[in-house]
């Protein structure tokens, strides 16, 4: 048996959790999710304040290798979200696409709210590693909706990400 395929880091960004005020539950949902997957190892949570924090987070998931890191919370309108802002300057380039699918998810399981959601995705690059970024709601619901979306197109997402081709299709 081989080991896993991709490195993953889940990462909570929120004030209250990171101070211990109370405990960080989308997180550990998140972990959860993640671990699901086939071929996934799931670096953290890593429980971070909001804003540069993140940044940090984030900046220290491709500093160890992990080929993707998916953030929870800090995406919504509250003056101390800032998880997008902590994102940006990051990436090398968005990928609008998942971050609109995800907005879409939520709102077609009725949750109105969630095209509120700033959350970005993209590609992060530094020293020639390149690592795949999410931002996902800070709600352990935003999470299960996001992770629809994400979990079907992960594995496919990095290996394109490393310069993998499409995978042939049949016909």
């Amino acid at each position: 048996m081989t080991g896993p395929r991709y490195r993953v880091a889940a990462i909570t960004a929120s004030n209250r959790a990171a101070a211990g005020v109370y405990a960080d539950r989308s997180g550990s949902v998140l972990r959860e999710e993640l671990a699901r997957l086939d071929g996934v190892a799931v670096e953290g949570p890593w429980v971070v304040a909001d804003g540069p924090p993140v940044a940090d987070a984030l900046l220290r998931a491709l500093r160890v290798g992990c080929d993707a890191a998916v953030t929870t919370g800090g995406t919504g309108l509250n003056p101390t979200d800032a998880t997008p802002e902590a994102t940006r300057p990051l990436l090398t380039y968005e990928i609008p696409g998942i971050a609109e699918a995800l907005r879409d998810a939520g709102r077609d399981k009725g949750v109105a709210s969630a095209v509120l959601s700033r959350g970005l995705a993209g590609v992060a690059e530094r020293g020639g590693r390149r690592m795949l970024v999410v931002n996902l709601p800070g709600s352990s619901g935003g999470v299960r909706d996001g992770m629809g979306v994400l979990a079907p197109i992960l594995g496919h997402a990095i290996d394109q990400m490393r310069g993998g081709d499409h995978p042939a299709s049949a016909g």
